[in-house]
């Protein structure tokens, strides 16, 4: 059965004249109780969609202040089955709020694709994200997902070009594109590249699915500045730094 919690999170921000917040935490990070904890709050705060981060050995997308999570969280004993089941338990409490597991695929094609989708349509999360895992090899992910109501997630890069950003749109069911904002890693930016208004719009032209950006945001400012433009918008780093510093996940 579709899940249609995204769409509804997107739709609920469109029709309140704002960008729906999609917010990411690294799980285990500073502990698996305080990551739980950090979700919770997140969506009495207002977040549309939870990106539940499964910490990796080898998370080369991410900046400093993510690897730096993921690490801790590893060192805390943290794993893809630990995420899974914090989310369950989030579906839980917060049984209208969007989940996606962010994962590098290396833990999902460990498990085994058929189990990861039991276990991920089990727990209630809808859609998932591999942050490695190439457009041309995705369809033996996705055809484990579709059939238990479970989306996914595209990645689009900065360079990607239209006609391939169409392309990874198709047929991922209830779900989002992810635009990255800037090139290189994830981690706050004082500034957003000049070009990226006019890039998020040719996008948003060719997208039959809502648009949300990503990497470098940290402040409202941002946030507002590139709602003008999508329908969406992504923060990591900001938020798992001051998790770190013992502050409260939000953004300023």
């Amino acid at each position: 059965m579709k899940n249609t919690r995204i769409a509804n999170a997107f739709s609920k921000a469109k029709s309140e004249g704002r960008g729906a917040f999609v917010a990411y935490l690294t799980i285990g990070y500073p502990t698996l109780a305080e990551s739980e904890a950090a979700a919770d709050a997140l969506v009495a705060n207002g977040a549309d969609v939870l990106e539940l981060g499964v910490p990796f050995s080898d998370p080369f997308a991410d900046g400093g202040v993510i690897r730096s999570a993921a690490y801790k969280a590893l060192e805390n004993g943290v794993s893809l089955v630990d995420a899974i089941a914090l989310a369950k338990r989030l579906r839980g409490r917060h049984p209208e709020t969007a989940l996606v597991l962010f994962s590098y695929y290396n833990p999902i094609f460990s498990m085994g694709l058929e189990q990861f989708a039991d276990v991920v349509s089990d727990a209630g999360i809808d859609a998932v994200l591999s942050v490695d895992l190439p457009f041309e090899e995705r369809e033996e992910l996705l055809a484990v997902l579709r059939p238990k109501g479970v989306g996914y997630v595209p990645l689009i890069a900065p360079n990607t070009p239209i006609d391939r950003v169409k392309a990874s749109a198709d047929g991922v069911g209830d779900s989002f594109l992810y635009v990255i904002t800037v090139k290189g890693t994830t981690g706050a930016r004082t500034e957003l590249p000049a070009d990226l208004a006019s890039r998020l719009d040719a996008i948003r032209a060719v997208s039959p699915i809502p648009v949300a950006a990503g990497f470098g945001i940290a402040t409202k400012a941002q946030a507002e500045e590139v709602c003008r433009h999508a329908d969406g918008f992504i923060v990591g780093s900001a938020l798992v730094k001051r998790l770190g510093e013992g502050k409260p996940p939000c953004l300023e």
